[in-house]
């Protein structure tokens, strides 16, 4: 499940990053934290750029 996570959270950034016109991401983070036992969350953030 934590893999399938990571695909959602990756797939989410990069749909935002192509709304906003963005050719790359760069500086890519993932971050995972406990919310309660059994549970947790995956945060992933990177920078969106465009080339000139």
């Amino acid at each position: 499940m934590m893999d399938a996570a990571r695909d959602i959270a990756t797939d989410r950034m990069i749909r935002q990053a192509e709304e906003m016109g963005a050719d790359a991401i760069v500086a890519v983070r993932f971050a995972t934290s406990a919310i309660m036992q059994s549970a947790a969350e995956i945060m992933v953030y990177g920078t969106a750029v465009k080339f000139r």
